[in-house]
């Protein structure tokens, strides 16, 4: 059986892990950040990514009902009062609908689904359901891609800010508080993968875990790609522009 790894060694494989694989390296994304999407194409991007803004707090509410203790579960209801919000103050998931408000896109026709990839749909689910059927340490270190969410956001409003001219700050204001509350869940998550592990095999599942996540990330900007950038065929019942 191998050696488990020091801490600081298991923290340097999974920063690699997002150095690789994190989907600010997509195509898509230097598109986007770029400028060199139409607003068609960005009203796709925001109408797709609602259903994994949408989904969140359902997988962390399940995630809460399999926690063991009164401290781990009032860490998650944080996460689920930032994306629900708390009955006065917007959550997340409100804060995302502004956003494609802003992109002028009808909220009822967001909200319904219909035009949603399947692509998008199949990643979405598999990650909840991961969360949902896996480990509590798989499930608390598949949310380890905030540790590389900073920078995509950073990237993200200044770029789409300078690039172009039907984006404002207020369009783009689900980012800001994401500054702050992403290394905050980050800070819990790590440490929690790094103090849970008492073997080599569950720290390879952690690092499974984030691999898991940042593939599904990545698939989600495939099949955008294909349907709104090349080939450019979007499938039966989807949103076209």
């Amino acid at each position: 059986m191998a050696d488990l790894l020091p801490p600081e060694e298991l923290e340097r494989r999974l920063r690699a892990i997002g150095e690789e694989r994190y989907h600010i390296h997509h195509p898509f994304h230097h598109l986007l950040h770029g400028g060199r999407l139409d607003r068609g194409q960005v009203q796709a991007w925001a109408l797709n990514r609602y259903y994994y803004q949408a989904c969140i707090p359902a997988k962390d509410a399940s995630l809460v009902a399999r926690l063991p203790t009164p401290a781990l579960r009032r860490e998650w209801r944080r996460r689920l009062v930032d994306h629900d919000g708390d009955g006065v103050h917007p959550g997340g998931v409100e804060r995302w609908l502004r956003l494609t408000d802003g992109l002028g896109l009808d909220r009822d026709d967001v909200t319904s689904l219909r035009g949603l990839l399947p692509g998008t749909r199949f990643a979405v689910d598999a990650y909840v359901r991961f969360v949902r059927e896996k480990s509590v340490l798989e499930a608390v270190a598949s949310s380890l891609t905030e540790m590389f969410s900073p920078d995509i956001i950073s990237q993200r409003v200044s770029g789409m800010l300078r690039n172009y001219d039907f984006v404002t700050e207020e369009t783009l204001a689900y980012f800001t508080p994401r500054l702050t509350q992403a290394p905050q869940d980050v800070a819990f998550a790590l440490d929690f993968v790094m103090t849970v592990p008492r073997t080599r095999e569950e720290q390879e599942a952690v690092m499974d875990a984030l691999r898991f996540k940042c593939d599904l990330l990545w698939a989600q900007l495939d099949a955008l790609h294909h349907a709104y950038v090349s080939p450019g065929l979007p499938p039966p019942g989807a949103f076209r522009p």
